[in-house]
C-alpha cells in the first residue's frame, strides 16, 4: 500500500520538510531548464515556474492536495484532445525560422503535454507513488530541454538538478524507513532539526559532487563520435536574409538591430589589422533596388588527405601577416562560411555529422563560386565549428597605384553592371574624382566623401522612393552600411572601375578572457571590394563608425559568460577524439613539468636544510649538545603521552570557552566525565572496569568529595543518555571544587 504524502507523517518533522522541500525544487529546476531553453512561448515561460512556485510555497507548509487523483486524470484527457491542435496549430507561432517547423511544432507540443501532466500530478500528489512519478516527469523535462539547447546554462541547471534529485530520494527513503516505526515520534526541536537539515543536506550535496566527478572523469575518457538522432536539426535558426545571394537594400540594416551572438572567433590574441572583417558573400548584380549574384555553378572543394580543404591554388607568401583561427558559427538560415582576409585553407566537419571527427571531415565539402564566396551545401542550420587560415596582405599604395587599368571581358562583363541610374549620381562621382588619376586614387576619393560628408544611422527617415541610393546620396545623406557600400560600388563602376559588394561582419568585441572577438548580428556590415589587375581585389569601407556602446561591470561579466560558452562549446560540444589526444599530450607533458618542478623543489629544501644545519653546529659552546638533548627529550615526551595529553588539554580549552550549540553538545559531557575519572585516578580513586558511572560515584564516601562526584554524574547520565543539552557550567564548577577538595586531602 503507497504512503500517503499528505498523512504519513507530520508535516512539521525536519524529514518531512526536507522532502517536500527538495521535491518541489526538483520540479522547479526542470521547468525552468525548459523555459532556459528560450524555445517556449512567452505565456509557458511565465505561468509555469509560478504555477509550480506557488504549489511548492504550499507543499512546504504542509496543505493538501488541491487536486483529486480523478480531477487530474480528467484534466490530463482533456489536454490530451487539446493536443492536436497545440501540435499543428498554436505552437507553430513559436516554430520562429526553425529549418524543420513541423517537426518543431510537434516538439514544442509535446513539451507543453509534459509540463501540463506535471503540474496536474504535481497538485493531486498524495503518495510516495506520486512522488516517484513526479521526478521521473521531471527527468522527462531535462531530457526535453537536452533536446532543445546545448547552452553553457542547461549544463549549470542539470547539476542544481541532480542535487536535487539526490536530496529528493534521501528523503523519500527516510520517510520510506519511518512508515510502521513502533517508537513514537520525537517532539519538535529547533536545534535538532536544524543539524538534522544540515546532515541531509551535506549528505546530498556530497553525493551529488562525487557523481559530477566521476561523470566529468567518463566524459573526457569516452570523446563523442555521433551528435545523435536530432544532432543536426536546429529547431530556431537565426534569420540572417542579408546573406543570401538575393539580397535587398535595408535588410543588413534590420540583421543590426538585434544583439544576439551569431558566432564566436578565437584567434588567441587581437589581431592588429585595420581591414579585418568576416567576409561572408559577395554581390555582383544590382537593379537599383536589391543586389543579387550571377553565379549559378560553383566549384566544389574536397579535403586533402590531411583534412584541409584548400581554397585557393596559388602559394601563400611567407612574408604576408597572417593568422590562424577557429569559429564557432550558430545555426543561421545562410549557407555562407565566414572568413577573414584570403583564405587559404578551411577544416572542419560542415556536414555536421559525427562531431569533429577525423572521418566527419574528410566526408564534408564546401562550395566556392568565382567571387571567392565560400558556402557550406549542407547548410548552417545546425551550430558549425571550422578552422581556418588566412592570408591578411596589408593596403600597399605604391603597388595599386601601378596596377594596370586593362581589365579582362569576364571582369568587365560582371563587375560593371549598372542599372538605370538617376544622372546626378554619374556627375558625383566625375566629381569627386576629379583630381584623381588612377583607380585607386580615385576609390579613395570616393571613399574618403562618403566617410567624412554623411552620418551613419538606422533609422531612416522618408521614404526613399524608386531609387533609394539618389534619396540616400542627395537627399538624406545618412544610412547604414549597406547604402554606403552600394554607393560606392555604383559611383566605382560609372568610372569603369571593377566593384562589388560583400556582405560579413565587423571584427566584433574581443574578449581577453577566452582569446576569441565575440560576434554578434548588430556587427553585420557591407563593405566594397575593388578589382587591380595584378593585386587582385582589395578591401574599401565607406561606412562611418557606429557610436560604441559604453562598457562596464555588466560588459565584463558578459565576457564571462562568453568564456564559459567558448569553452563548453570546445571541449564539451566538439570534444572528440582529436581533443582528447590533445588533453592526453597536455596532461603528459604538465605531469612532467610537475615532476621536474617537485623533485628540484625537494633538492633545494634538502641543500638549504642541510646549510642550516651546519649553521647550527658551532666551533666553540654548548650549543653543540641541544640538538642530542632535545631529541632525547622530544622521545621522552612520546613515551609519557605528553604530546596526547597536551593535544586533548587544548582541544578542551576551546571547546568549553566555544559557542553555546558547542558547549551543549552532549559529547561535551563524556570528555569532562573522562577528565573527572583522569583527576580522581591520579588521587588512587581508581574506577573499576565493571562500574557503572551511578556505582562508581555511589562508592566515593569522602564527604568532600561524594557530593560534587554525585551531581557530577548525574548531569553527565542526563546529557550523555537522557538527550539533555550539556551544562557545561555547572560541570566546570563541579570539577573546581573536586580539584579543590583532592589538594585539601
Amino acid at each position: 500500500m503507497a504512503t500517503s504524502i499528505a498523512t504519513a507523517s507530520d508535516p512539521a518533522l525536519p524529514a518531512e520538510r526536507f522532502f517536500r522541500a527538495s521535491l518541489s525544487l526538483l520540479i522547479l529546476t526542470s521547468t525552468v531548464t525548459l523555459v532556459s531553453t528560450g524555445k517556449l512561448d512567452v505565456l509557458t515561460s511565465f505561468a509555469a515556474p509560478l504555477i509550480v512556485l506557488y504549489k511548492g510555497f504550499r507543499s512546504w507548509h504542509g496543505r493538501p492536495a488541491e487536486l483529486s487523483p480523478r480531477s487530474a486524470t480528467w484534466w490530463v484527457l482533456a489536454y490530451l484532445a487539446f493536443f492536436p491542435v497545440d501540435a499543428l496549430f498554436l505552437s507553430r507561432f513559436s516554430v520562429g525560422n526553425s529549418s524543420n517547423p513541423p517537426l518543431f511544432a510537434a516538439l514544442l507540443g509535446v513539451v507543453h503535454f509534459l509540463i501540463f501532466v506535471t503540474i496536474a500530478r504535481f497538485y493531486s500528489a498524495v503518495t510516495d507513488r506520486d512522488a516517484l512519478f513526479l521526478s521521473m516527469l521531471s527527468f522527462a523535462g531535462i531530457l526535453a530541454a537536452a533536446v532543445l539547447t546545448v547552452d553553457t546554462t542547461f549544463l549549470i541547471l542539470f547539476f542544481i538538478f541532480l542535487l536535487f534529485g539526490v536530496s529528493t530520494f534521501v528523503g523519500m527513503e527516510l520517510r520510506h524507513g519511518a512508515v510502521g516505526a513502533v517508537s513514537p515520534a520525537l517532539h519538535v526541536h529547533p536545534e535538532r532539526d536544524r543539524r538534522l537539515n544540515r546532515a541531509l543536506s551535506l549528505s546530498a550535496l556530497t553525493v551529488a559532487t562525487g557523481s559530477i566527478v566521476l561523470g566529468s572523469v567518463l566524459f573526457f575518457f569516452f570523446p563523442r563520435f555521433s551528435a545523435g538522432y536530432l544532432g543536426r536539426a536546429s529547431f530556431n535558426t537565426s534569420l540572417m536574409s542579408g546573406f543570401t545571394e538575393n539580397v535587398e537594400l535595408g535588410q543588413i540594416g534590420e540583421i543590426k538591430k538585434d544583439s544576439a551572438v551569431v558566432m564566436r572567433v578565437q584567434t588567441g590574441k587581437p589581431i592588429g589589422y585595420d581591414r579585418l572583417r568576416w567576409r561572408g558573400i559577395a554581390l555582383t548584380t544590382f537593379d537599383g533596388r536589391r543586389w543579387t549574384s550571377s553565379e549559378h555553378n560553383p566549384q566544389r572543394l574536397q579535403p586533402g588527405e590531411d583534412g584541409w580543404i584548400y581554397t585557393t591554388d596559388s602559394t601563400p607568401n611567407p612574408h604576408e601577416p597572417g593568422m590562424f583561427y577557429t569559429v564557432y558559427l550558430e545555426p543561421l538560415a545562410t549557407d555562407a562560411i565566414f572568413v577573414p582576409g584570403k583564405v587559404t585553407r578551411l577544416r572542419g566537419n560542415f556536414a555536421g555529422e559525427g562531431g569533429n571527427s577525423y572521418a566527419g571531415m574528410h566526408r564534408t565539402s564546401i562550395l566556392r563560386d568565382s567571387t571567392g564566396t565560400l558556402l557550406n551545401p549542407s547548410h548552417n542550420y545546425t551550430a558549425v565549428r571550422y578552422a581556418g587560415i588566412s592570408r591578411l596582405p596589408p593596403l600597399d599604395a605604391a603597388k595599386l597605384r601601378a596596377a594596370s587599368a586593362d581589365y579582362s571581358p569576364d571582369i568587365t562583363e560582371t563587375y560593371l553592371q549598372l542599372p538605370q541610374l538617376d544622372p546626378r549620381i554619374p556627375e558625383l562621382a566625375k566629381q569627386i574624382t576629379k583630381n584623381a588619376r588612377t583607380p585607386f586614387d580615385k576609390a579613395l576619393a570616393i571613399e574618403s566623401y562618403l566617410l567624412n560628408g554623411f552620418t551613419y544611422t538606422l533609422n531612416l527617415a522618408g521614404k526613399p522612393g524608386d531609387d533609394p541610393l539618389a534619396h540616400f546620396l542627395f537627399e538624406t545623406r545618412a544610412g547604414h552600411c549597406e547604402y554606403f557600400a552600394s554607393a560606392m560600388t555604383i559611383m566605382l563602376r560609372t568610372l569603369g572601375i571593377p566593384s562589388r559588394e560583400v556582405n560579413g561582419f565587423l571584427p566584433g568585441e574581443y574578449n581577453d578572457l577566452g582569446g576569441d572577438y565575440i560576434v554578434r548580428a548588430s556587427d553585420a556590415h557591407s563593405w566594397v571590394e575593388v578589382y587591380f589587375p595584378g593585386m587582385d581585389w582589395q578591401t574599401f569601407d565607406p561606412t562611418p563608425a557606429a557610436p560604441e556602446n559604453e562598457t562596464g561591470f555588466l560588459s565584463r561579466l558578459g565576457k564571462y559568460a562568453d568564456w564559459m560558452e567558448i569553452t563548453w562549446s570546445e571541449w564539451v560540444i566538439g570534444y572528440d577524439f582529436a581533443h582528447q589526444l590533445v588533453l592526453a599530450q597536455n596532461l603528459q607533458r604538465d605531469s612532467r613539468n610537475w615532476s621536474e618542478s617537485a623533485r628540484n623543489w625537494f633538492e633545494r629544501k634538502q641543500r638549504a636544510g642541510k646549510k642550516w644545519m651546519k649553521s647550527l653546529q658551532p666551533q666553540r659552546g654548548v650549543l653543540g649538545y641541544m640538538l642530542p638533548i632535545a631529541l632525547v627529550l622530544f622521545l621522552a615526551a612520546l613515551r609519557f603521552n605528553v604530546l596526547a595529553e597536551l593535544s586533548r588539554r587544548v582541544r578542551l580549552f576551546f571547546q568549553l570557552r566555544g559557542s553555546k550549540v558547542v558547549r551543549a553538545d552532549p559529547q561535551l559531557a563524556s570528555r569532562l566525565y573522562a577528565e573527572l575519572l583522569r583527576i580522581l585516578a591520579r588521587r588512587g580513586l581508581m574506577r573499576s572496569v565493571s562500574q557503572t558511572p551511578f556505582e562508581f560515584a555511589a562508592a566515593v564516601d569522602s564527604p568532600n568529595l561524594a557530593p560534587a562526584v554525585r551531581e557530577f554524574t548525574q548531569l553527565y547520565g542526563q546529557a550523555r543518555f537522557g538527550g539533555a543539552p550539556c551544562d557545561t557550567t555547572r560541570l566546570r564548577q563541579l570539577l573546581d571544587q573536586i580539584r579543590t577538595a583532592l589538594r585539601g586531602r
